[in-house]
């Protein structure tokens, strides 16, 4: 630079860089706080459509509870012929024992888990590599903790039935609020919490693999969309054509036939509310 000759003003230069916004909407698209409300909804909706495969799942698992093999009646005998049973015994509306409870527990459990997944969004973990998986995994386990004691009186209610139908321990609870005092009576706060444990494991291994696959999936159908969906249908139509609508089903158990369906309508609620709130907001938030 020749003598005499003024520098350039510091601003001038600094004009040539744009900097980000500072009120930038957050990664996931919705703040935490609405991922909240949104996965809670979510999951109370696949809930309901679900919860009578989850009495029926909850009515095998109990069944020779703590008995040898074949030295116990067994009044449910697979996924269909349990639920005729369940029909029989408490009536049509017998499909949807513990609903109350159940959609407290999704409320609770998979409010907490959206919310916590989207901090995780928000603050770019999970653009690290396995970091949707350890955020799905942390997610879970923190929303299964919160929502134990309702899946434990969920349980308990599902189980309840006519003697002769009756399969493990029978609790006898008139109501959800009725069962949470009789837990906390017996066996204190930390009776709610009984099975945490086991659950936290379940749900953390549940979600990783949920979320990750979820977000993977998602971001492939996206790219090829139409192709994708043809072929998907066409594949429906073969299968359930030669082999019927269970051929559909084949090798699928009580469990796998209640979290399948569950974590799909989950996560396709969770998505398609979402996409509502985005399209909601004021353009430039």
């Amino acid at each position: 630079m020749a003598a005499g000759t003024l520098a350039p003003h510091p601003s001038d230069s600094l004009q040539e860089f744009q900097y980000a916004p500072q009120n930038r909407p957050p990664a996931g698209g919705v703040p935490p706080a609405t991922d909240l409300v949104l996965g809670a909804t979510a999951g109370c909706l696949a809930c309901f459509l679900t919860n009578p495969l989850e009495v029926v799942k909850t009515r095998l698992q109990l069944q020779g509870e703590l008995q040898a093999p074949g030295t116990y009646p067994r009044p449910y005998r697979g996924v269909l012929r349990a639920a005729v049973a369940v029909c029989r015994a408490d009536g049509l509306w017998g499909l949807q024992k513990g609903l109350a409870a159940g959609l407290l527990y999704q409320g609770l459990m998979n409010g907490v888990r959206f919310y916590c997944y989207s901090h995780a969004e928000d603050a770019g973990w999970t653009g690290y590599p396995g970091g949707t998986v350890a955020a799905g995994a942390v997610a879970g386990a923190v929303g299964a903790v919160v929502g134990s004691p309702a899946y434990l009186v969920k349980t308990h209610l599902q189980a309840q039935t006519l003697s002769a139908m009756a399969v493990g321990h029978q609790h006898n609870h008139e109501s959800i609020s009725g069962a949470f005092k009789s837990i906390y009576q017996q066996h204190g706060v930390v009776g709610l919490w009984r099975g945490v444990t086991g659950a936290v494991p379940r749900v953390a291994v549940g979600s990783a693999v949920q979320l990750a696959t979820f977000t993977s999936a998602k971001d492939w159908v996206s790219e090829r969309q139409g192709k994708l969906y043809r072929g998907f249908l066409d594949c429906i139509l073969q299968i359930s054509s030669r082999e019927g609508l269970l051929g559909l089903y084949k090798g699928i158990g009580a469990v796998y036939l209640r979290l399948g369906p569950h974590t799909v309508l989950s996560l396709f609620f969770w998505d398609k509310l979402r996409n509502i709130v985005q399209h909601q907001q004021p353009p430039g938030l």
